[in-house]
């Protein structure tokens, strides 16, 4: 499946801006099944800002592979600021890179509940010195739901970049 364009163009925004600092990018997924991981690896010569990518679906995998606690899975549930933080700070823990984005979410069109609801998404993003979690509430089909986190995640590794600069 192609990479929706905003993404496409977002991915090859942060590819420059990463390329320009002399960092890499490590990504930590679970809604979007490694999306950005290919919004990114789509471009040419990725392999000097994309260090790597975690596909963290099920609850396990969050615990084993970037060492989420999973008291803290059970305590707020695996879409929550919290556990996108853990991710977040986890990816980094287990990779070589300096920047990090965490997405972990309720895709649809099944799994939402009333205070967990389809569409809604948490989002981590880390530089090893500040971390800064968000939670947004996408409208859409499983598709739409998940492209605008793939995009909303590229967009929060932008603003962590400007804040670097500060």
């Amino acid at each position: 499946m192609p990479t929706d364009s905003v993404v496409h163009q977002l991915a090859i925004r942060v590819s420059n801006r990463l390329r320009d600092e002399r960092l890499m990018l490590v990504t930590a997924e679970s809604c979007t099944g490694g999306m950005v991981a290919t919004a990114i690896t789509d471009i040419s010569g990725s392999s000097g800002w994309f260090e790597r990518g975690f596909v963290t679906y099920s609850n396990p995998a969050k615990s084993e592979m970037i060492g989420v606690p999973p008291d803290l899975i059970d305590k707020h549930g695996a879409v929550s600021e919290p556990v996108a933080r853990a991710m977040a700070e986890g990816a980094l823990r287990n990779s070589r890179a300096q920047v990090s984005l965490a997405i972990t979410g309720v895709a649809g069109p099944g799994g939402g509940t009333k205070t967990k609801p389809v569409g809604m998404v948490s989002f981590g993003w880390s530089n090893r010195l500040h971390t800064s979690v968000e939670t947004k509430i996408f409208k859409g089909d499983r598709e739409q739901i998940r492209v605008q986190a793939a995009a909303h995640a590229l967009r929060g590794v932008l603003a962590l970049l400007d804040e670097q600069e500060h």
